[in-house]
């Protein structure tokens, strides 16, 4: 489940570190021979990447004559890694979400990475976009998220074209005692930024606007401008003082089970949702998060998964070969899928799995206009205010107030 919590803040407060690998090219790394560097190569990665990565390992080690040891991490792999990386005991690749990335330059944590052309080209371009900052590969992704509605048929056998049509499919199914909930979309006490972006976005709100290369813009903070409060308005509309379809008693810990106990027709959730309503042996089917009538279309953030090169590793061109020219290949990403079934990006793992598994295509179609998840390092100091924002307003607090307070502590974090 794809949890979404305050940004991690650095531990150390260090200048960004000058990379000797180069940028971002378009000409393949000039070849030095892994077996020449020889020695070990460390791998981090969470629980389920690690059993998924360690076969790839193994073999890779057998063909460069090297050892290679995938180490699992189950919990604050950013943080641990972070803090490892300054005290010179961290891995020489890490595993992990694209939204690190800002942090982890910025902390002098992971190198660019160097691919080809043609490499880069074998990853659905909204992939490649999520690992480029500043200008620069810093990795390579292997695997794309992004939230849909994930609809019980049954209940609902028609994929609701605006959340008002959403909410009076709802009300009737209430009204008839078939589920005690409308919508199960995750906020909890504190907020959850994540899972309420696509409305926020829908109404007309945006957390950083764009600057002249495309890249966010830091200087930009939408929070806290008209914009963000009329957004706030109609989302408070919704909330507990309101129609009663967005709840502080809705969590990250019973969104979904909620949903698979047949309580709610309709779920807000990602891939990984997708097991436990097969297990509940439910009648679904995904589609995009519907909009607000009459305003823009739900955005939900496209996450990306990648491998990084530790810019402090003790074996950096082992590191650079296994990243660059073999977690490229289709066996790995689709490996990696089978761990945890979520779109792979690189087309031709997509092209293997997608025939068995339909789901992959609903949710890339759900996410085919969404946001890529801002990875630039002021994205930290958006979490925490933005949810506790959220979760006052749906609660039943003034918008105007509550939003322009939280849009005046991002940008005093920011500064």
């Amino acid at each position: 489940m794809r949890i979404r919590t305050a940004g991690v803040v650095a531990l150390f407060a260090l200048a960004l570190a000058a990379s000797g690998c180069g940028g971002d090219s378009d000409e393949p790394a000039a070849k030095e021979s892994p077996k020449a560097a020889g020695g070990k190569l460390v791998i981090w990665a969470d629980d389920k990447r690690t059993a998924a990565l360690k076969p790839f390992a193994e073999k890779f080690g057998q063909e460069n004559g090297v050892t290679v040891e995938v180490q699992a991490v189950s919990k604050d792999l950013q943080t641990n890694f972070v803090t490892a990386s300054q005290q010179g005991s961290g891995p020489d690749v890490v595993v992990g979400a694209h939204d690190w990335i800002g942090n982890l330059v910025q902390n002098g944590a992971i190198d660019p990475v160097q691919l080809a052309a043609e490499q880069k080209s074998a990853f659905n371009a909204t992939a490649i976009k999520a690992v480029t900052f500043n200008g620069q590969l810093y990795g390579v992704p292997y695997a794309q998220e992004n939230l849909a509605l994930i609809r019980n048929t049954e209940l609902a056998p028609e994929a609701p074209k605006t959340i008002e049509d959403l909410v009076a499919t709802g009300k009737q199914l209430k009204a008839s005692k078939k589920v005690t909930e409308t919508l199960c979309l995750q906020v909890g006490q504190n907020g959850d930024a994540y899972h309420i972006y696509p409305l926020y976005s829908s109404a007309g709100g945006y957390l950083f606007g764009a600057g002249a290369n495309g890249d966010y813009d830091p200087k930009d903070l939408g929070v806290g401008k008209p914009a963000s409060i009329e957004a706030f308005k109609k989302i408070g509309a919704l909330g507990e003082k309101g129609e009663g379809v967005l709840k502080r008693s809705i969590a990250d810990t019973n969104s979904i089970a909620t949903f698979t106990g047949k309580k709610c027709a309709y779920l807000v959730s990602g891939p990984w949702a997708v097991a436990d309503v097969k297990k509940a042996n439910i009648a679904y089917d995904i589609s995009a998060i519907p909009g607000f009538a009459g305003g823009r279309e739900a955005q939900p953030f496209v996450g990306v998964q990648a491998f990084y090169v530790a810019a402090k590793g003790k074996n950096k061109a082992l590191a650079q070969e296994f990243v660059a020219n073999y977690t490229t290949t289709p066996d790995l990403a689709v490996a990696l899928y089978n761990a945890e079934p979520r779109p792979p990006a690189l087309t031709a793992a997509l092209d293997q799995v997608k025939g068995s598994d339909p789901d992959l295509a609903k949710f890339q179609e759900a996410g085919k206009n969404g946001q890529v998840l801002p990875a630039i390092p002021a994205m930290a100091a958006i979490w925490d205010p933005f949810g506790k924002a959220e979760a006052a307003v749906i609660g039943g607090a003034d918008p105007t107030s509550t939003i322009t307070a939280a849009g005046k502590t991002i940008s005093g974090q920011i500064k």
